[in-house]
């Protein structure tokens, strides 16, 4: 019973240590928080589930974070393309000085988002990135260069950037 109850309270602690990652993550995949949300709870329950197997407790923050990322592309995939109201009126392009850099990185595609999301955000390296997506560092590195290229070139467009 000791057991059980140190291994809730690590994991208890690991979760709360991750959660805006892996809330971070989700979002970056995923277009609405609501589902973000849910991703990250379902990453939760199949994490404590998984984790009397996780050997290596010091790779816990890429663990988790790929199954929160795994829950995402999922949730995705089950989803029925809807579009509230709320959520129609969003999209009409704000002013540009009304856009602050997280709205930039929500206009970059999927793919650079995720990776500029987990490298800038949450400060994974590109090794821990290919082992959360299960890519190879190369793809890694050059959805993260094209994302920055892109972002450079939306700073531009907004006046923000001049190199």
């Amino acid at each position: 019973m000791k057991e059980e109850n140190g291994a809730r309270e690590e994991f208890t602690a690991l979760v709360q240590a991750h959660s805006r990652a892996m809330y971070r993550a989700a979002r970056s995949v995923l277009d609405r928080d609501a589902d973000a949300e849910d991703a990250v709870g379902e990453a939760v329950l199949l994490a404590w589930r998984a984790f009397p197997k996780l050997r290596r407790r010091e790779a816990a923050r890429t663990w988790l974070l790929k199954i929160t990322v795994n829950c995402a592309h999922d949730l995705r995939r089950r989803a029925r393309p809807t579009v509230s109201l709320e959520e129609a009126a969003a999209a009409a392009a704000p002013a540009p000085e009304e856009l602050g850099l997280w709205e930039l990185v929500e206009r970059l595609p999927r793919d650079q988002r995720l990776v500029v999301t987990l490298y800038y955000y949450d400060g994974l390296t590109v090794a821990e990135m290919a082992q959360v997506l299960s890519l190879p560092q190369g793809t890694v590195k050059s959805r993260l260069s094209r994302g920055r290229e892109r972002l450079r070139a939306m700073l531009r467009e907004e006046g923000v950037y001049d190199l």
